[in-house]
């Protein structure tokens, strides 16, 4: 896509137009492809994903503050964490389809990099960081509420899904949940795990991811869509 028509239609997915589009083309520019490229280093989107991680985390503080009055320090903290962690900005960024838009070298390109989670949770940072710097705190902040802080009770049930399939399964089962390796591809540094969850020998829920653990996550989110088509729902 050429970077002209990738910003423009960047600016209306999001619903914005920057004074500055430099700013939102650094943001979708992954360093592999500066390396490919002999451009300098800071021309790729680390710094401003550096910066958008702080603006991100000041957001969904705030939001958490308002939101829960009585929550203690701690549960907020934890919930937070959640929140903004790479599989859940892994999980926005997919909604609004952002690794189509990355500039990736073609090494990075052919090893899946659009789908890769450590690199477009971080774009999605780097654009938070990119609108703060074009529009203020303002406009950073309708974004991740338009992006980030919405849906959250399905967000919930993914960021939270292990423990909530966890109380799911003891509430409503005698048999244990457990989790399967079933598949491994690829070369160990790009490698993709495929894991079952079961809830005894019963199959619920399948899910891949680049690491172990998030392949968990999204297999125990699997799970609990399965049993919610059920009638088995996660009480609150």
């Amino acid at each position: 896509m050429e970077q002209e028509k990738l910003i423009k239609e960047m600016e209306q997915k999001i619903g914005y137009q920057f004074k500055n589009q430099k700013l939102l083309l650094q943001a979708l520019t992954h360093s592999s492809f500066i390396n490919e490229n002999n451009m300098k280093k800071g021309e790729d989107n680390e710094r401003l994903e550096f910066l958008g991680d702080a603006v991100l985390e000041i957001i969904t503080s705030e939001f958490l503050y308002h939101k829960y009055p009585t929550k203690p320090e701690g549960e907020l903290t934890k919930m937070r964490s959640s929140m903004v962690c790479e599989p859940t900005l892994a999980l926005c960024a997919r909604e609004m389809d952002l690794g189509k838009y990355l500039l990736l070298g073609k090494g990075e390109n052919a090893t899946g990099g659009r789908q890769r989670e450590s690199i477009t949770s971080d774009a999605l940072e780097a654009i938070i960081g990119a609108l703060y710097l074009d529009g203020g705190f303002a406009i950073a902040k309708e974004f991740v509420n338009a992006y980030v802080l919405n849906d959250l009770e399905n967000k919930k049930l993914f960021y939270d899904s292990k423990t909530i399939l966890q109380e799911i399964v003891q509430r409503e089962f005698e048999e244990l949940l457990n989790y399967q390796l079933v598949g491994e591809e690829g070369p160990d540094h790009n490698k993709i795990f495929t894991v079952n969850a079961r809830i005894g020998e019963r199959v619920v829920g399948e899910g891949t991811g680049r690491t172990k653990k998030s392949a968990e996550q999204n297999a125990a989110y699997e799970g609990i869509l399965t049993l919610q088509k059920e009638d088995i729902f996660y009480e609150k």
